[in-house]
């Protein structure tokens, strides 16, 4: 998601100040329709802002993923400073709220990832795609556009391309992309739904298969939990209405949600704390008296909830998820906070506390993709919580993380990216981006 999350650091001077740690910053004016007279868990909150079908950022607005009308020329551009403001014009022209990667480095950015299937899938059964969060289609077009040109035509004439879009809205944009290639229409199809919910999904599919996440894990909902201070316990932090019925607040009550609890001991936050030495445990609770610091902690229960999902009915899929591995100058507290952006006017701002998301805003979160890769192995069955080692089976995904230039050098084509003085866009400006690869091995069933 380009523009708020990677674009804004570039060209935008943040307008909001940070937040006076004396001023408690959960307390916001907020639409109602999402809380209702019972406490909701943050997750809650956040797929609400987000997908509510009538008041979520993403389903009331089918123009904040933007499609570019022709593939911008790198090669004809002088160096940063025209790229940069040719892009600039991009967003004022058509005053989209953001343009995905996938979008502003079209075909190119989707040929590498086409590439990186084809060399490593079994091309000798039907090649079978999975999208999750497809955006404007163009990331599909452009895949299909490369199978048909470099791969034999029997797994072009075989394969099946299938987006999962909870987006009505982008569902259809994503049908009228991917149709400007007639002989796309049969083999692929939008399905609308929400990819976390397993009764989507029908039966298990023991079939070798793709599924494709590209800035999908920093939309997904996350957790909050909140401690007192250094000592005290973990409590999970629910978002409720208070008396005055137009503000937001939030309610601390000690961690009992199933989802939860797998999450914090996948991050094994807890051990953390017991594993500590006695003299150091006094310290700290002498410490947390005198100077009592409150914590918050963003758990990626959604990402949880999907690869939970995905490993159970797709356990033979190969993965490849790309996404922001940092974000800077989030204002919001807790260890992977995230980012709440909001464009008005042409220009963006960003919000101080996640309760003032009213639909009207993007909520973006960092990925710890070390993090990734635990959960990843933890629903394939491989990694056991509560225990000093794992299966003694031998890992079920062999996984890889790399950086997006290092990805794109490996399967893309960086050249078609590179302007005149040798400025590289894709290449130099996604340090904090990365790609995140995982396949089965032959412990799979």
């Amino acid at each position: 998601m380009w523009s708020s999350k990677h674009l804004a650091f570039l060209l935008r001077i943040p307008k909001v100040k940070p937040l006076d740690h004396l001023v408690s910053p959960f307390q916001a004016l907020f639409s109602t329709h999402i809380i209702g007279d019972e406490p909701i868990l943050v997750r809650d909150f956040v797929h609400s802002a987000l997908y509510d079908p009538k008041h979520g950022y993403f389903s009331q607005r089918s123009r904040s993923v933007g499609v570019l009308e022709r593939s911008i020329k790198f090669n004809q551009l002088e160096g940063r400073k025209a790229y940069m403001k040719h892009l600039d014009k991009i967003y004022k022209d058509s005053d989209i709220a953001w343009f995905t990667p996938v979008e502003l480095f079209k075909p190119w950015y989707a040929h590498g990832i086409g590439e990186s299937i084809l060399r490593t899938a079994n091309l000798s059964v039907p090649l079978k795609i999975y999208e999750i969060g497809g955006g404007s289609g163009t990331c599909a077009k452009g895949i299909m556009d490369y199978i048909m040109l470099n791969a034999p035509p029997r797994v072009y004439n075989n394969m099946t391309y299938i987006s999962v879009e909870i987006s009505p809205s982008l569902a259809k944009i994503q049908r009228e992309t991917v149709g400007e290639v007639r002989s796309h229409l049969s083999k692929f199809r939008v399905e609308c739904r929400d990819a976390t919910n397993w009764s989507g999904w029908g039966d298990v599919q023991q079939q070798p298969c793709w599924v494709i996440m590209l800035e999908v894990l920093d939309n997904l909902p996350h957790d909050l939990i909140f401690s007192k201070d250094q000592a005290s316990p973990w409590m999970e932090v629910w978002v409720e209405r208070q008396h005055d019925r137009g503000t937001l607040g939030e309610l601390y009550k000690p961690l009992q949600d199933s989802l939860i609890k797998r999450c914090f001991e996948i991050l094994d936050l807890d051990k953390r704390q017991t594993s500590q030495s006695s003299v150091l445990s006094k310290a700290k609770s002498i410490l947390s008296k005198v100077f009592p610091k409150p914590q918050r902690c963003w758990l990626p229960t959604g990402c949880l909830k999907l690869l939970e999902v995905l490993h159970g009915v797709l356990p033979k899929m190969s993965l490849i998820a790309s996404d922001f591995s940092y974000l800077p100058d989030i204002r919001i507290l807790g260890e992977r906070a995230p980012l709440v952006s909001t464009k008005k006017d042409g220009r963006s701002s960003d919000y101080s506390s996640y309760l003032d998301a009213k639909g009207d805003a993007d909520i973006f979160f960092p990925t710890d993709f070390l993090l990734l890769e635990r959960i990843d192995h933890y629903c394939s069955g491989w990694l056991k919580l509560n225990k000093d080692q794992s299966s003694k089976q031998g890992k079920k995904r062999r996984t890889i993380i790399l950086d997006t230039s290092s990805f794109m050098e490996e399967f893309g084509l960086p050249t078609k990216t590179r302007t005149k003085d040798g400025y590289n866009p894709l290449l130099d400006d996604f340090k904090n981006t990365k790609f995140y690869l995982s396949v089965p091995t032959h412990n799979i069933k």
